[in-house]
């Protein structure tokens, strides 16, 4: 957790991200966004009940003495009412909205039950915004091909390596930068370390053996320093490949590949593995549950819709489709 973020924030809020980092094993990225959104609430609960000067810009309102006085006058009303603010006055989407609700029920939820400070809990009852389930986007087969195809250069067998494993296994970047050489077992297993540290084994197949052969016998070995000497994919200057290089990779390769503008990222490409081997593989949707290393089933399931929609699309290309009961009979 960054210093400023625990400098920054009441005792409170500041027990409660110890608690979820230490304790409930969340990420860095998913504490500092608590605090991002559990600091709005209470600078808007500021403002509500008039304990700041209307002339403080909303980002200097001080948040220091906010205390479980306060948090106990909280009603479900002040928490609806926050994310109308945050739709109106924020521009805020309903994805982020949806996330700010989430952070709330959580934070309430400690104070109340695992803290006991609050006699009730004011989100018990909160509802979760409404998103609109958009299909993922994702290359085919044919365009898998053509990106792999695009590959050259003097770090094509690490790059190749790379763009193969997005493919096949469906990992995400975080997960394929943090691969180490010790991660790879002789049988194909490739140990992953997820979202919340959570582990999980997905196998390598053909593909992705044959391309990490390759990329091994010309990754360089000298000059690493101890640090790095584990990780499986190195940089030019000899050290573990950043997320930021490997999403200039995949950029560069799309571009090459003539699939760049249409919204393609190496997020796609973990959605493209999924969607494949769903479609294409017949893959159960509880083994890529599992694959994909998603916390439960409802997640995992926006891949069935995929192929829902390409039912519903090969129906409406039949050219009978336009046909009508009253163009028959006239």
């Amino acid at each position: 957790m960054k210093y400023e973020v625990l400098y920054n924030s009441p005792e409170v809020l500041r027990n409660f991200l110890t608690y979820s980092e230490s304790i409930k094993v969340k990420s860095s990225l998913s504490v500092e966004e608590y605090y991002h959104d559990l600091s709005t609430l209470f600078r808007f609960l500021k403002i509500q009940r008039a304990l700041v000067d209307k002339k403080v810009e909303f980002n200097d309102i001080p948040i220091n003495d906010i205390d479980t006085d306060i948090l106990k006058t909280v009603t479900l009303q002040d928490l609806h009412a926050f994310l109308v603010y945050c739709k109106n006055e924020r521009n805020n989407g309903t994805a982020t909205r949806a996330r700010k609700a989430s952070t709330i029920r959580i934070f309430f939820k400690y104070l109340h039950s695992h803290l006991g400070v609050l006699p009730s809990n004011p989100a018990a009852l909160l509802e979760t915004p409404s998103i609109k389930k958009s299909l993922p986007r994702h290359l085919t087969f044919d365009e898998s091909v053509k990106l792999l195809s695009s590959v050259d250069g003097p770090n094509k067998e690490r790059d190749y390596c790379i763009l193969t494993f997005f493919l096949n296994c469906g990992m995400r970047l975080s997960e394929l930068c943090g691969i180490n050489l010790t991660d790879i077992n002789p049988d194909g297993a490739l140990r992953l370390l997820g979202k919340g540290n959570k582990e999980r084994i997905v196998y390598l197949n053909k593909a992705c053996v044959d391309a990490l052969n390759s990329y091994l016998k010309v990754r360089p070995i000298k000059d690493i320093p101890p640090s790095h000497a584990n990780a499986l994919f190195i940089s030019r200057n000899k050290r573990r490949l950043s997320n930021k290089t490997v999403q200039h990779l995949v950029n560069t390769y799309l571009e090459k590949a003539g699939l760049s503008g249409r919204g393609f990222s190496t997020h796609k490409l973990r959605h493209t593995a999924a969607t494949l081997m769903y479609q294409e593989g017949g893959v159960d949707i509880r083994v890529l549950k599992d694959i994909l290393g998603h916390a439960n089933l409802g997640t995992t399931q926006i891949y069935t819709h995929v192929a829902d929609k390409q039912i519903e699309n090969a129906i409406n290309s039949n050219p009978l489709a336009d046909i009508s009961t009253k163009k028959t009979v006239e």
